[in-house]
């Protein structure tokens, strides 16, 4: 839905683009896309938790003399950039693997463009490593990393406002004396986290979204500043907000359990490593 909002042609609110999507290509369509992501999902979060806490601990390391000492809310700040810049690495490919199969059966609208070879509507696509190995034909590594521009500027403060307010709220909520929070205040503070960064991220997720879907039928964007300024010209400065509340109320549940696994399995490492070495 939120790619179809924020990419797509003829949506008009959330409601309408649900009821298009089943009644056009049934549950399959909501699905599409979705292999590459939940078979890369794994490796990337790992990356991003895990460059987030080693830069952590190499700040305290670095401040305070401890790696474990507890992190300012600046330190937290800054690990959280270098993992935002670190994850466009990985992201930026999976991203424009499951957008162009998302956007593939899209008509496209618009006059006076010259169109691709492929007609509109029918699937340029067999799947996601046809899709990827056929951007990397005829695009080249370029073509691959399409938006990573617009996913830089995305994810560097997207990150920041994604671990630092769970910071911030899981060190409010958890009572004085606890060690560490509990498993309710990191999933409320997770799910506060992610509504925050995918709310306020979504202007260059729009944006993000446009240039990767661009290219299926028709190259329309030159570049990031480009697709900004035509959006806005063609669509005023609303074009920036489609798909918020997706973003917003997606970004609930999927942070908090993903603040959840993550705590959750530190612990239980943790554990292991005290009951082997006593």
């Amino acid at each position: 839905l939120q790619t179809r909002l924020q990419a797509g042609q003829g949506y008009g609110n959330t409601l309408n683009c649900v009821l298009t999507v089943y009644r056009n290509e049934s549950v399959a369509g909501f699905f599409k896309g979705m292999s590459f992501p939940l078979a890369s999902i794994a490796v990337y979060s790992s990356v991003v938790f895990g460059v987030f806490s080693n830069t952590q601990r190499l700040l305290s390391q670095l401040r305070h003399g401890d790696s474990s000492h507890t992190p300012a809310l600046a330190d937290v700040a800054l690990a959280s950039m270098v993992a935002g810049f670190v994850s466009v690495g990985i992201g930026t490919p999976v991203d424009l693997v499951k957008i162009r199969l998302q956007m593939q059966m899209q008509p496209y609208i618009k006059a006076n463009i010259k169109l691709k070879p492929t007609v509109p509507g029918f699937p340029v696509y067999r799947g996601p490593i046809h899709c990827f190995r056929t951007v990397l034909q005829k695009e080249g590594i370029a073509g691959i990393y399409r938006g990573a521009g617009a996913m830089l500027l995305r994810d560097v403060p997207g990150y920041c406002l994604y671990f630092t307010p769970y910071t911030f709220f899981c060190g409010w909520i958890t009572s004085d004396g606890c060690i560490s929070p509990n498993p309710s205040s990191i999933w409320l503070a997770g799910g506060v986290a992610g509504a925050i960064s995918w709310g306020t991220a979504t202007p260059m997720d729009v944006v993000k979204s446009r240039l990767q879907a661009d290219g299926v039928y028709l190259n329309k964007y030159k570049g990031t500043l480009d697709c900004i300024l035509q959006s806005y010209q063609n669509e005023g400065l609303k074009v920036f907000f489609r798909g918020i509340t997706v973003n917003a109320v997606r970004g609930f549940p999927m942070s908090s359990a993903m603040f959840l696994g993550y705590e959750l399995s530190l612990k239980a490492m943790k554990r292991d490593q005290t009951e082997t070495n006593p």
